[in-house]
């Protein structure tokens, strides 16, 4: 005791006195250990701390902006713990991969950064079980029903087979290693009123640049490839990856979808629709979908789908009627018949009746466009999803579709510039070379590839008006002569 008590005075004596002036002051002083600087919301006050920063320090750096909903202020004003979750996998996903600019091997940080941190993430699903009734034997034979746990029926079934497609993933840009291509930076290739392509850097004006539309993700490296192209072994490479990307990408999006739709419509979305569903698609669309001789492949081929602002907010307006028409069949109504020229009478069959129209429309569309953007209802969904679970499986099956989807893109875009360096090595040697047909749908992240949308406005088209990429056959060979340029000059 009389130790203890005297360690006690003499740290009080040390704290108490004020420190001594002169040459042997610092024998006085108390020693303090070297404090780091403090973490908040991955903004570390300070350089040596975030140099010195360990895996656990941003393992709970991590997990404290989850559990604060990315409120590092801790005032309560954060979101619900699923989005806090979704948007981290989203944020890593652009982190590591971003847009996918080109095909090479990830590093080896980024690739170690992706695992772990993906690790930590769909760690918390390891608390989402349910029970499950389970046989155990006793040690005289006998035999009784517990129950057990067991990790939730969907993460149970659809996390093993995302960790499977992101691995698939991985290990196809790790095989991009020691190839016969490269990329260059490139600078803007536009054309002016004259018809004639110039080259301008990238950090030009764009004022007095009439083609500029024509050419998409022009910020992206240029890929180049040997003068007489890549060689077979290559190319059949090329496309058993694509194949095996897109494979994973219809994977990925049937999860995704299907996930989403699980989720409840949120009661924010059903307050702002309008009473109709006339208002809501206008009288034009809404008379193409209520007619009698109805055809989806018929009313999507007569849309006015020239951008992807256009086609998108069509996919909402039609969603939305379907909703509007689920709400009103869902009710009940008398045996009221209305004047509508069908088989069908009342106006809870009509209503379930077009709604499934209505939904029919929409899995087309998105058949045909499967790069389409999030509609505004998914979106909604995402935002007011208050399950964890549900959360981990759509934001993890929506980052390998997009990285899927820019992977395809990028091959599109190497085989495309390989087809057009051998069709010139053809025509410089005097054979006339066939050009391949690439299948598949046209990616609008494609860079080269000439873009499936433009700048009109109108819903419905004219029926004798063809659906092209370009106005006029003159932007085709200027938008060649500007990609041939890019090739071999």
């Amino acid at each position: 005791m009389e130790v203890l008590s005297s360690g006690d005075e003499s740290d009080h004596r040390n704290q108490s006195t004020p420190p001594v002036v002169g040459p042997q002051s610092a024998s006085y002083l108390p020693v303090i250990s070297p404090t780091k600087p403090p973490v908040a919301g991955g903004n570390y006050l300070g350089k040596a701390g975030s140099e010195n920063l360990t895996e656990v320090q941003l393992m709970k750096d991590r997990f404290s902006k989850l559990l604060l909903g990315e409120d590092m202020t801790g005032r309560g004003n954060g979101v619900c713990t699923a989005l806090a979750i979704s948007n981290a996998i989203t944020h890593l996903s652009a982190t590591v991969f971003g847009d996918l600019w080109k095909l090479e091997p990830l590093s080896p940080q980024m690739k170690s950064k992706w695992r772990k941190e993906m690790e930590w993430l769909l760690s918390v699903s390891d608390s989402i079980v349910e029970l499950t009734p389970s046989f155990q034997q006793f040690p005289d034979g006998g035999t009784f029903e517990v129950m057990v746990t067991r990790p939730r029926s969907d993460l149970y079934i659809n996390l093993p087979a995302l960790k499977k497609l992101d691995a698939m993933l991985v290990t196809m840009l790790d095989g991009f290693h020691d190839s016969e291509f490269c990329y260059v930076d490139r600078g803007l290739v536009v054309s002016d009123h004259g018809g004639n392509v110039k080259r301008r850097h990238s950090n030009a004006s764009l004022s007095d640049s009439p083609l500029i539309q024509y050419e998409e993700k022009w910020w992206l490296p240029f890929p180049k490839v040997p003068t007489k192209g890549l060689s077979e072994k290559t190319v059949k490479k090329l496309h058993q990856c694509r194949e095996c990307s897109n494979q994973v990408f219809k994977a990925a999006a049937s999860i995704n979808n299907n996930v989403l739709s699980q989720m409840e419509v949120p009661k924010v979305y059903l307050e702002t629709l309008p009473k109709s569903a006339k208002a809501c698609l206008g009288e034009t669309l809404h008379h193409y979908i209520t007619t009698t001789q109805f055809s989806p492949e018929s009313l999507i081929d007569y849309l006015e789908m020239s951008s992807e602002c256009t086609t998108l907010q069509i996919a909402n307006r039609i969603e939305a009627a379907m909703h509007i028409w689920t709400g009103k069949s869902s009710k009940s109504h008398g045996n009221g018949k209305l004047s509508w020229t069908g088989n069908v009478k009342g106006d809870k069959e009509r209503s379930k009746l077009l709604s499934g129209r209505a939904n029919t429309i929409l899995k087309n569309l998105k058949l045909q466009f499967p790069g389409l953007p999030r509609t505004r209802l998914d979106l909604d969904k995402i935002q007011s999803n208050k399950d964890v679970g549900q959360a981990i499986v759509e934001s993890y099956s929506r980052v390998i579709e997009s990285l899927a989807f820019n992977l395809m893109a990028r091959i599109d875009d190497l085989l495309y510039v390989d087809d057009a360096t051998k069709k010139r090595a053809a025509m410089v040697a005097g054979v006339h070379l066939q050009r391949p047909r690439f299948h598949g749908f046209s990616s609008s992240s494609s860079m080269v590839g000439r873009p499936s949308f433009g700048n009109s406005s109108m819903t419905i088209r004219n029926p004798g008006k063809r659906r092209s990429s370009f106005s006029s056959t003159s932007n085709i060979d200027r938008l060649e002569e500007a990609l041939e340029r890019l090739t071999f000059n």
